[in-house]
């Protein structure tokens, strides 16, 4: 087996490795979804929040980088919009457009497409640039979230901080690890065939 390097260009993404084909795009798209939807049924409640910790921000960010700009954002809209249609793909089974934490999935929305723009740029090719695209994806989730959820539950700003970001910093900065590993390990992997 030969150990030369696969031929990657600037700009592309790992889902870009694949054979083009609108078959592909639609099906990374769906999987994404699938995914994301999938790691929301992780869900732990959270004492004195209405937003509990899942695994559906880690896949966001995930399905972003991995996808890019345009298939992940097209991958957390459809997600999204299953979920607002009565789907029970959101946290724990649920769904619709009206709770504490759709903010959240909105904001994964536009984070999926941010670090998916990033990661064109070689946002997830080392440790510390994935650990800063991951970052700013989280401060996207949260810029949305937060207000979301004062809206809906009426919370005041520090009291919204509170319920929902503190409580998540810690598993944020866990998954970041987690991508910061993963998806440069992803890069050196695909450099070498065989």
């Amino acid at each position: 087996m030969s150990t030369a390097a696969v031929a990657t260009r600037p700009g592309e993404v790992l889902a870009d490795l694949l054979p083009a084909s609108r078959v592909r795009d639609a099906a990374l798209v769906v999987g994404g979804a699938a995914l994301t939807a999938l790691s929301a049924q992780l869900s732990v409640p959270v004492p004195g929040s209405p937003v509990p910790v899942t695994g559906q921000t880690f896949a966001a960010l995930l399905v972003g980088t991995a996808l890019g700009a345009r298939r992940g954002l097209l991958s957390l809209a459809l997600y999204a919009l299953v979920g607002a249609a009565g789907a029970p793909v959101f946290q724990g089974g649920t769904s619709g457009w009206g709770g504490a934490s759709f903010g959240y999935v909105i904001g994964m929305l536009l984070a999926a497409g941010m670090v998916g723009a990033l990661a064109r740029r070689g946002g997830d090719r080392s440790v510390l640039r994935t650990a800063g695209t991951m970052v700013l994806g989280s401060a996207v989730i949260y810029s949305v979230g937060v207000p979301w959820l004062m809206a809906s539950t009426g919370l005041s700003f520090p009291a919204a901080l509170s319920a929902g970001v503190v409580p998540f910093l810690i598993g944020d900065a866990l998954k970041a690890a987690l991508a910061m590993g993963a998806l440069p390990t992803a890069w050196k992997l695909v450099g070498r065939k065989g």
